[in-house]
């Protein structure tokens, strides 16, 4: 192996150097993710529908102490929401702008880096696809210069730079790709909750047996 790995032009050295820099660059995005979603509080739906009880139930003073903690994305956006409706009672469209102001802050945290993981799955593939041509240029001149027989361990190089390119810039991808999607999906979810809590901070709940 290390004597194959010698062999290989400078082109295809860059290559698998690159797809080192994208794995580097999954694994880091990913890893950072996870950290900063347990540290902003995404999904932290038990404590938000605590805190709208209280408000709902008449305890403002109480629902805006919880809210204050601001330990989850929907509790600092309630928190806003609260603050609007105390300021301006009478303006729902105050603390509803509020509300989505924060929203807009909250949502753009939980974006940031997600670029990176997109262009992890698109360029991966693509240097990949690559390295392959870059191999079988390599097996189609060692073929171009021989005379006669060819020797099978003379095409070893390309061919192997051609399948091993191709499997690692799609393993990369897939990754990445199994990554940003769980991510995306996270921050909708959150997206959606956050336009629950603001419509029922300000105008309540929908009963679900309403009309039953």
């Amino acid at each position: 192996m290390d004597q194959l790995i010698g062999t290989l032009n400078p082109a295809t050295l860059v290559v698998f150097a690159a797809l080192a820099v994208l794995s580097f660059l999954s694994i880091t995005v990913s890893v950072f993710k996870m950290m900063q979603f347990a540290r902003l509080g995404v999904g932290k739906r038990a404590r938000a529908e605590e805190i709208l009880d209280t408000w709902l139930s008449g305890r403002g003073e109480e629902a805006m102490k919880l809210a204050s903690e601001r330990k989850s994305v929907l509790a600092r956006i309630l928190q806003a929401v609260f603050t609007g409706v105390q300021a301006k009672p009478g303006e729902t469209g105050y603390a509803e702008e509020l509300g989505r102001q924060s929203a807009i802050i909250e949502l753009a945290s939980m974006s940031d880096r997600m670029r990176v993981l997109e262009i992890v799955v698109q360029a991966a593939p693509m240097l990949g696809l690559l390295g392959t041509v870059i191999g079988m240029i390599d097996a189609f001149s060692v073929l171009s210069l021989s005379e006669g027989g060819v020797d099978p361990a003379a095409l070893a190089g390309g061919i192997w730079t051609a399948l091993t390119t191709t499997a690692v810039g799609l393993s990369i991808a897939l990754v990445a790709y199994f990554f940003a999607s769980w991510f995306e999906s996270r921050i909708d979810r959150e997206r959606n909750l956050i336009e629950a809590a603001i419509s029922a901070a300000i105008y309540g709940r929908v009963d679900p047996t309403a009309g039953t």
